[in-house]
């Protein structure tokens, strides 16, 4: 994945830290579209170097000011007022997304203030010379993840875990708490990692590193200048949403390489496309697609997309998917350090089908949980079965830390919690193949959804109200939810009623079917039931998958006598969950996927040399 890394040492150790520098880089060129470099600052004791993907926004570090005397490496992107680079010298400036020379002019002349004006996920070190400091910083977010380890021997810093990992191997070992959280919430939290001795970057950090040993962590943003915002009035707000969306939405199509729209049946990626700037047929438009049916995504973005006059292309998951799933459950753990569970092998099989149309990913992801408040992961019961009973306080410790980082704002908790911790998996899978964007984050939308009066906090209307003013034609077109724009109430609530139905359906058939539905789906097995049900909202199904041609895989690795000794599992139990699950008389679904995903985190973090 695009990222930096760096050791800062004692005085005089910056040479001798290359060797271990160029290992941490090595570590995260997972793609021969990547590009990357190294640089050493013996005078503030900094080796430093970076990864990133050809023609990206960071793809031209190390950055040097004129004088040569301030250096910025960044990896991310920033999308940001161009009148503010513009103003640093007069020049006639490229678009934001692209220009990154201004930035290191834009620091010159406003020091700290600097920080508070990026905006988007990034993170990035800055040497400067002049007052002989290093500064390490990310995003307000703190999406685009830093991971460090401090020690007597100096401090390491990788957007990578396995950077660390790899040149400091003491550090291989799993810390049980955060286990216990990931079986749990689906994540890490508290900005912790899966890994003792090994922390996250909180967002927003803005920490200066002195030759003399100093250090001084502060952070450049605080969410409760945002929270301590006034709300606004229904048409006040929505005047303010449509001006903001319609100004920041440009920013997201700048830069050198190609964009195209991630297109869904919902909401946010049509908001996009109802006020994108590109003329017709400019903008190429894709949805993913599965194998039993056109799910409804695939249905509703065509039609979108042939209104708006965007080409449209489906990348399905189709049977070749099977034969690539070990190599792609394995790379989907390794490449976000165990954050993404295995089913992101099916998100890494798209994802690479998409870089194809173009390298950056312009998605609707995001808007449900800012504009609408969505918190989309809880803490939920883990199988007693699966954990050896040492290791259970551990997963029942994760709701009570849960609770506690509830408190407060619903939208601070998911702009500054839910984002890195959670989100954070996907959006690193997707970005070791394209270069993912959202307005949904962008600083402006974010803060402007603080104002949201309180009986538009969860509601749709803002959003379809927004579709409609855009491209009208877009809005009559239900989304996949059923929602729609001036729809009578009656016809409206039919319409939603049924999408939810078939939604639930397929669930209940996938992920959450019942006992007594797994026996009877087994008895109906020549009959493939699956074809009836699955496909309409979902693209992946791995609750028949593990089941049927991923069964073998499934024994494979978790019949092998290596994952029945691990620490946290039962081992006696894993071949019952196995053999119940694959002939049909239970449904493991969630935990065959955590059992995969902690062995092949063992495996290639813990045990072996790191390689994916």
């Amino acid at each position: 994945m695009p990222g930096i890394a760096g050791i800062i040492g004692a005085s005089g150790t910056a040479s001798k830290n290359k060797p271990a520098l160029d290992d941490m880089v090595k570590a995260m060129l997972h793609e021969r579209f990547y590009v990357s470099g190294t640089n050493v600052f013996d005078s503030v004791n900094l080796a430093a170097g970076w990864v990133g993907h050809k023609g990206a926004f960071a793809g031209s570090a190390p950055i040097w000011n004129r004088n040569r005397d301030i250096c910025l490496i960044l990896t991310g992107e920033h999308f940001g007022d161009p009148a503010q680079t513009h103003a640093t010298n007069g020049a006639d400036r490229q678009h934001p997304a692209e220009d990154t020379t201004g930035l290191v002019e834009l620091y010159e002349s406003s020091g700290r203030r600097f920080f508070e004006t990026l905006n988007g996920w990034f993170s990035g070190v800055l040497v400067d010379l002049r007052e002989s400091k290093v500064i390490l910083f990310n995003d307000r977010y703190g999406l685009n993840r830093v991971y460090y380890h401090e020690s007597k021997e100096g401090f390491y810093f990788a957007s990578e875990a396995k950077c660390l990992l790899k040149i400091l191997p003491q550090l291989r070992q799993l810390d049980s708490r955060s286990l216990g959280e990931f079986l749990s919430c689906g994540c890490v939290l508290q900005n912790r990692s899966l890994f003792s001795g090994i922390s996250l970057l909180p967002g927003g950090s803005l920490w200066s590193f002195h030759p003399d040993g100093r250090v001084s962590k502060e952070t450049y943003f605080r969410p409760e200048s945002w929270e301590n915002q006034p709300p606004l009035s229904r048409s006040d707000y929505y005047e303010k949403l449509k001006e903001t969306f319609s100004r920041i939405l440009p920013r997201y199509f700048g830069g050198s390489e190609r964009v195209a729209v991630s297109l869904t049946g919902g909401l946010d990626s049509r908001m996009i496309l109802a006020w994108a700037p590109p003329a017709p047929f400019k903008l190429p438009c894709y949805t993913f697609g599965g194998m039993y049916r056109e799910c409804a995504d695939v249905r509703i973005a065509r039609r979108i997309a042939k209104l708006a006059q965007q080409h449209h292309e489906v990348i399905p998951v189709h049977r070749k998917f099977f034969s690539e799933f070990p190599a792609l459950a394995k790379r989907s753990v390794y490449f976000t350090d165990g954050a993404m569970d295995v089913t992101g092998g099916v998100e890494l099989f798209v994802n690479r089908q998409a870089r194809g149309i173009a390298p950056v990913r312009l998605t609707g992801n995001y808007g449900d949980e800012i504009l609408r408040g969505n918190v989309a992961f809880r803490p939920s019961p883990v199988n007693e079965l699966l954990l050896n009973r040492d290791f259970a306080p551990f997963v029942q410790q994760a709701a009570t830390t849960y609770a506690g980082e509830r408190q407060g704002s619903r939208l601070s908790f998911i702009a500054f919690k839910q984002t890195p911790w959670h989100h954070f998996a996907r959006f690193a899978l997707e970005r070791t193949q394209v270069m993912p964007r959202s307005p949904y984050m962008d600083n402006d939308l974010v803060a402007l959804s603080y104002q949201v009066p309180a009986e538009l906090a969860t509601s749709c209307d803002p959003a379809l109200r927004l579709i409609h003013d855009g491209y009208p034609e877009l809005a009559r077109i239900p989304t996949d939810r059923g929602h729609l724009h001036d729809s009578m109430f009656l016809t409206g609530k039919v319409r939603e009623c049924y999408q939810k139905l078939t939604a639930k359906a397929e669930y209940a058939y996938d992920y959450g079917m019942p006992p007594w539905l797994v026996r009877f789906d087994q008895f109906a097995a020549p009959l493939h039931l699956e074809r009836l049900v699955l496909g309409r909202h979902k693209f992946y199904h791995f609750r028949t998958w593990y089941r049927n041609e991923l069964s073998q895989y499934v024994k494979d690795i978790l019949l092998d006598a290596r994952t029945r000794s691990r620490p946290c599992f039962r081992g006696e139990w894993l071949e019952e969950m196995v053999s119940s699950h694959i002939q049909g008389r239970q449904n493991y679904t969630v935990e065959i996927t955590q059992a995969l995903t902690i062995e092949l985190i063992h495996r290639q973090f813990i045990d072996q040399r790191l390689s994916a």
